[in-house]
């Protein structure tokens, strides 16, 4: 068994979808459209197996107020070796994106460092 794609709601289908491709070498399928529901996504592929789903609907909204919720909490992102970890966030920071943490050896062993995306969704970057 294996997981076959993480789906991602966000406000802007396109901003989500460069980023991924500009960062991460992200190939992107066809959009997706539902006009009856207003619902639209992509498909994409990062590193040949594993895809990620953005998704939008017209209809989104923000949960409301400032609470903790159970779910998902990062998307983590492998790019290979502790160099292409340093090198992509030092670009993140470069291009403006917020840098939560420095690339670092965490406490469990991983080489990583934390990122914010366009719409704020916490990118965790590793070897």
């Amino acid at each position: 068994m294996k997981i076959d794609h993480v789906a991602l709601y966000v406000k802007n289908l396109e901003k989500e979808r460069a980023f991924f491709e500009k960062y991460f070498g992200a190939q992107s399928g066809e959009k997706y459209t539902n006009k009856k529901s207003g619902f639209q996504s992509y498909f994409l592929t990062l590193d040949g197996e594993t895809r990620l789903e953005l998704m939008h609907r017209s209809s989104y909204e923000e949960p409301g107020g400032n609470i903790r919720r159970s779910g998902y909490e990062h998307i983590a992102l492998s790019v290979g070796s502790a160099k292409a970890v340093d090198a992509l966030t030092a670009r993140l920071l470069a291009d403006g994106y917020t840098v939560l943490s420095e690339p670092r050896t965490t406490g469990d062993g991983y080489y990583e460092s934390r990122a914010l995306d366009c719409e704020g969704n916490i990118i965790e970057i590793t070897v």
